[in-house]
């Protein structure tokens, strides 16, 4: 049996303990020299895009490495998957860029802490589970929305055009784009397209070495050496640093951290979504099973190490990780080389990282925008069922037009609305004898439904599926429609398996009014879990424990024996 089938039997995926405890065990020389390959490979194809997303999310570039360097580390030490690849992805450019602009670095370091400690908070609490019920119009719409908004972005970088500063509004980005049309530099424009190009067939030449890090030295050559006016990460920001800065703490206060709470939220949830979304995918590459749990506090603990060191939010990279299973990374070590080939290329090369052109780096974010976007299972939930469309055209419109946080809460509140309207519809609450005497005679218990024999008087109603506050008031109206006083009335609950507080409120208020009505009222069928909430409710004084019975038949007899009215 696979190593991975025999760890997933002993520890499941809630067990808060790092994979790599596991992972290396029975390690040897071969898959070392697998892991470093895979390593150096990922750090190099890290490197353009670690710059490329810090630069889109209004930072510094060095930014992005040190996330990449710090936050791949511990993300890699401390996974719940054996092959996670963590650092800045694109999911994160809206919401970081949002912050910056608004509260500024400082603003961006206590959301992120905060983002790490609730990380830590839910992979303790067991939420690994829970994330995978986000639904998947919610993910698809917010993720294609951030594709359309990095593009935007880019525009300036793309077309060299010059601009004092590009305006955070997605229509606004475009206007101001529209004025500025006249300072178009063909230059950037041409570095822009030839990249897009060779990032597009440069797999057909060779798939170990990216195509990015190739666009990126071919253009930053031409640009050298045919003294192009195309404008530099060295023109722009400088130079980048070539070693770690010291960690220190934000300045905050208590009004900041709770404007920020939002926005931490945000962040704790993509986070989350990206590095589970990550380990899944990983998992059916290689055939392993993650732990959810230890995923989360991982991502967490990354996510409070990352800003000290002057970095962004990080989480699971998925086509970093990809990049690594088919390069041979079998064991966190490879992600753990991954962030220090970073490291080293920060420290040695860093200085020559100041020429490289930012057209480059926007062709670089096209593709990955072109890759987020996600539009083949965009164009085929337009073809699924009508709520589903409007939860994703919600949270895709929300994205692209307002903010990222608004997104996700309508979307998801779209989407629980649905929810609730498709759960409370799937509730049957039917009177039964009013099919039998509409000569319907329902095809239950024969022997008790024979007219002849059925007592007059007796109203029957059987409720199929949970009764919950969705379906509460369906389940009065149909009670409410009993005519002249019954001579007892029998509620058959064997299909319901869950009542909440709102059912709990409506089946006392009914039992109160057969009591007060010296009306016999009998349960039916009732489960041992509804038996339980119903006496830890309360509820069972107003019922009656002689008042519930098996079956219809054996409730038939209870009344031929004379129960107590509405006891």
């Amino acid at each position: 049996m696979p190593r991975e089938s025999v760890e997933s039997r002993v520890l499941p995926r809630t067990a808060l303990r790092p994979k790599i405890l596991t992972a290396l065990k029975g390690y040897d020389r071969a898959a070392f020299l697998n892991d470093l390959m895979a390593g150096a490979i990922v750090g190099i194809v890290a490197l353009p895009l670690a710059i490329a997303f810090a630069i889109a999310s209004g930072v510094s570039p060095e930014r992005g490495l040190i996330t990449a360097v710090v936050g791949g580390f511990l993300i890699s030490c401390l996974s719940g998957s054996r092959v996670q690849i963590g650092g800045p992805t694109g999911a994160f450019v809206v919401i970081v860029a949002g912050i910056v602009q608004k509260y500024g670095m400082d603003g961006l370091m206590i959301a992120t802490l905060m983002a790490g400690a609730m990380l830590v908070a839910m992979g303790v609490a067991g939420f690994g589970s829970f994330i995978k019920f986000i639904p998947h119009p919610v993910t698809v719409g917010f993720t294609s929305g951030i594709a359309v908004i990095i593009f935007s972005s880019q525009v300036k970088d793309l077309g060299g055009l010059s601009m004092a500063s590009v305006p955070s509004g997605f229509l606004a980005k475009w206007s101001a784009y529209a004025a500025a049309a006249p300072t178009f530099n063909p230059a950037a424009a041409a570095i822009a397209a030839a990249c897009i190009l060779i990032i597009a067939l440069w797999p057909k030449v060779s798939r170990r070495i990216p195509g990015s890090l190739i666009a990126l030295v071919l253009a930053t050559a031409v640009v050298q050496v045919f003294g192009l006016q195309v404008e530099t990460i060295g023109s722009r920001f400088g130079s980048i640093p070539s070693s770690l800065p010291f960690p220190h703490l934000p300045h905050a206060t208590w009004s900041e951290a709770r404007d920020l709470f939002r926005p931490a939220m945000t962040i704790a949830l993509l986070a989350g979504i990206e590095s589970l979304l990550c380990a899944t995918v990983a998992d059916g590459m290689i055939g392993g099973r993650h732990r959810s749990n230890m995923e989360l506090v991982a991502q967490g603990i990354a996510n409070l190490a990352s800003p000290l060191f002057g970095g962004i939010p990080a989480t699971g990279a998925i086509a970093r990780t990809a990049t690594n299973v088919k390069n041979g990374g079998r064991t966190p070590i490879a992600g753990i080389v991954h962030s220090l080939v970073l490291l080293l290329i920060m420290m040695v090369f860093g200085r020559w990282a100041a020429l490289i052109p930012l057209p480059a780096l926007g062709a670089i974010l096209v593709v990955v925008a072109y890759n987020m976007s996600e539009w083949r299972t965009f164009k085929a939930l337009l073809r699924s069922p009508r709520s589903d469309v409007i939860v994703l055209l919600t949270t895709f419109g929300l994205t692209v037009a307002v903010d990222l946080t608004v997104a996700i809460e309508a979307g998801m509140l779209v989407s629980l609305m649905f929810f609730m309207k498709d759960m409370s519809e799937s509730v049957r609450i039917q009177a039964l004898t009013r099919a039998l005497r509409d000569e319907k005679r329902p095809e239950i218990e024969p022997e008790v439904w024979a007219k002849e024999k059925f007592p007059k008087g007796v109203e029957v109603f059987d409720v199929q599926g949970p009764l919950f506050f969705g379906a509460a008031q369906r389940f009065e109206e149909t009670l409410a429609e009993v005519g002249a006083k019954p001579k007892a009335v029998i509620l058959r609950i064997r299909e319901m398996q869950h009542i909440d507080a709102t059912g709990l409120h409506a089946l006392e208020q009914f039992a109160l009014r057969c009591r007060k009505g010296g009306i016999p009222f009998l349960l039916v069928g009732i489960h041992d879990q509804t038996r339980s909430v119903l006496e830890k409710a309360g509820l069972m004084e107003a019922i009656g424990r002689e008042n519930l019975a098996p079956t219809l038949e054996s409730a038939l007899r209870k009344l031929e024996q004379g129960p107590a009215a509405g006891s």
